[in-house]
């Protein structure tokens, strides 16, 4: 399996964040468009055809999402849209990078 996903969990309430806004960019131009399904993920993110040596950006509108938890943030929020930049060195691999997220601090690491 190649190409690149992403899994979206909410560290506040401990599940899968559904219906987050999800962007790719690659060299500055966007290239999909989604949101996350009921499990947190984003199907069709980009698959093994499109998979392209690189950098990409992954960008996230999680004040967005954990607003429409109903979650009260402060204004502005500590975090609304949050950027991961990351390459794609090897198109023979597969390349997930999931989120964990609060409304005050998120991790995300290569996953498998």
């Amino acid at each position: 399996m190649t190409g690149l996903t992403t899994h979206v969990l909410d560290t506040t309430h401990g599940r899968p964040a559904a219906g987050v806004p999800i962007r790719l960019f690659r060299a500055g131009a966007l290239i999909f468009s989604g949101i996350t399904n009921a499990d947190g993920r984003c199907p069709g993110l980009l698959d093994e055809a499109a998979l392209q040596r690189g950098g990409y950006r992954l960008e996230f509108s999680v004040a967005d999402y954990f607003r429409k938890a109903g979650m009260v943030l402060p204004d502005p929020p500590f975090l609304d849209v949050i950027h991961i930049d990351f390459a794609i060195a090897e198109l023979d691999r597969h390349y997930h990078v999931p989120l964990l997220v609060s409304p005050f601090g998120y991790s995300t690491y290569r996953g498998s």
